[in-house]
Formats: structure tokens, sequence, C-alpha cells
């Protein structure tokens, strides 16, 4: 059958339909990082990518909450003109939404990529949709875990630094430039585009400062970043961070792999 493209694309279609069943709404970051973290945990934690996904999720999670609260206190100056107050409440709302359906989309397409390359990667319905590296490291990556066989540092580090630099280029620069051309009220778009990014597993007082969020090339090196103060935390102490949020579902916290596989069940 893997060389039937019309069952090939059936099995894909059905894949992604169920990612992004399990991707959910715009504002279920929680539910997202469950996913990623399914994509880490199944890979036998030699899938980095969606691991620090996940906490970019949850760190989103209250980012977006601070900043449309901020939103609000910023709009007070447009007290005497309700109509411009309004639309400019409206527009960062649509900012924030838009960036949540970017996570979004980044969930439910890794998470196909993945499951579709871990039992059809070596065909060529495969290559006409997956970038020749990321499928490669894809399939070394699921090698390993049907072997046993340890996979290296230097190999988790190209399958990072692989499946992040298909979503930048795939999903996010692009998204990332519509959103903010939209969002029409300058004071709003210059704090949103500095972010510091924060992560449960960064040592205290550590944080990713953008000076320009819609620079990729800032957003590659800050991910890589990223990446690289995982590694030196250690993995385990990444994936424990997790719980740091405090929005985690208890079932989550107790068992991870029943909690994803509840999702999994009442997915369409």
């Amino acid at each position: 059958m893997t060389n039937d493209n019309e069952f090939l694309a059936t099995e894909y279609q059905s894949i992604r339909a169920t990612a992004y069943a399990l991707a959910g709404g715009l504002t279920d970051l929680p539910q997202r990082a469950s996913v990623y973290f399914h994509l880490y945990e199944d890979s036998g934690g030699r899938n980095v990518f969606p691991l620090i996904a996940a906490h970019g999720a949850l760190w989103g999670a209250g980012y977006f909450a601070k900043g449309l609260w901020a939103g609000k206190w910023l709009s007070l100056q447009y007290g005497l003109q309700p109509g411009l107050r309004r639309k400019r409440l409206q527009a960062l709302q649509q900012f924030a939404d838009q960036f949540r359906d970017i996570n979004r989309r980044v969930c439910a397409e890794a998470y196909s990529v993945y499951h579709f390359s871990k039992h059809y990667g070596h065909t060529a319905f495969a290559a006409e949709r997956i970038p020749p590296r990321l499928l490669r490291v894809l399939n070394q990556c699921h090698a390993s875990c049907l072997a046993g066989d340890a996979f290296s540092v230097e190999s988790r580090r190209e399958l990072f630094d692989a499946f992040f630099l298909w979503e930048q280029d795939t999903i996010v620069a692009q998204a990332v430039h519509a959103a903010v051309a939209q969002l029409d009220w300058p004071v709003a778009k210059v704090l949103a585009m500095r972010p510091r990014i924060t992560f449960a597993y960064f040592a205290s007082g550590r944080g990713l400062q953008f000076r320009n969020f819609v620079d990729q090339e800032e957003r590659i090196r800050h991910g890589r970043m990223a990446y690289a103060v995982a590694e030196q935390a250690g993995l385990d102490t990444v994936a424990a961070a997790i719980a740091n949020y405090g929005i985690m579902p208890a079932l989550f916290l107790k068992d991870s792999r029943a909690h994803f596989a509840s999702q999994l069940a009442a997915a369409p």
C-alpha cells in the first residue's frame, strides 16, 4: 500500500484532520502543550522541538493575557473617543488571535509530519511533502526509536534545527508579517514586537529579549538559544518544568501519556 498514492493521500489527510482536532481552538494552549509533549515522549526524547514548543505555548498563554490587559490600560487614553478605543482593542484582540492561530497551525502540522513520516517516511509521497533535511532526520529518529538505538546530542540538535527552520519558513514568517501589518495601533505594535521570553526552565533572571519579533533571523537565533539552554539544563528538567506554568490539567501532571490518550480518544 505504500506505493498507492490514493491510499497515502487518504492517510495523510486523516492524520492532518486528527492533528487539527487535537490542536483545539485558538485559546486551547494547554491542550496544544499536551500534544507537543506527546510528540517529544513518543520519540523517546529524541525530538526536542515539540518540547520547546510546549514551553512556547504555555509561556504564550500568560503573555497574551498580560498583553490584552495592558492594552485595556493603554486604551484609556481614548476615553473621550469610544469608537477609536473599541477599534484599537479589537485590533489588539485580532493580533493576539492571529498569534494563537500560528501556534495552533504549527502544532497540527508538526503532529502531521511526525506521525506521517513515522509510518510512511520512506515513500515518494512523503518526499513530495516534507523537506528533504527534515524528512531525513525524522526517518533517522523513527529508526532509532524502533531499534532502541542511542540518538546522539548532535542528532537531536539537527532534528530540532530542521523542525524549527521548517516551521519558521512554512508557517511562522508569513503569518507574523500578516499579523503585524494589520495591527493599527503604533504604541501597542512597538511593545508587542519586543517581548522578553522567560521559559520555565530558564535560570532566574535569564530571558530572550527581542528587539524586533518580525525579524526572522532574530527569531531563529533566539530559538536556537532556547534549545541550547534546554540541553544545558537537561531535558528531564525541561520536561518537568512544564508543570511550573500552573495551567496544565491534573491528569497531565499525573500521567501525560494517559492524558494524551484521552485527548486522542475524544478527537473526531
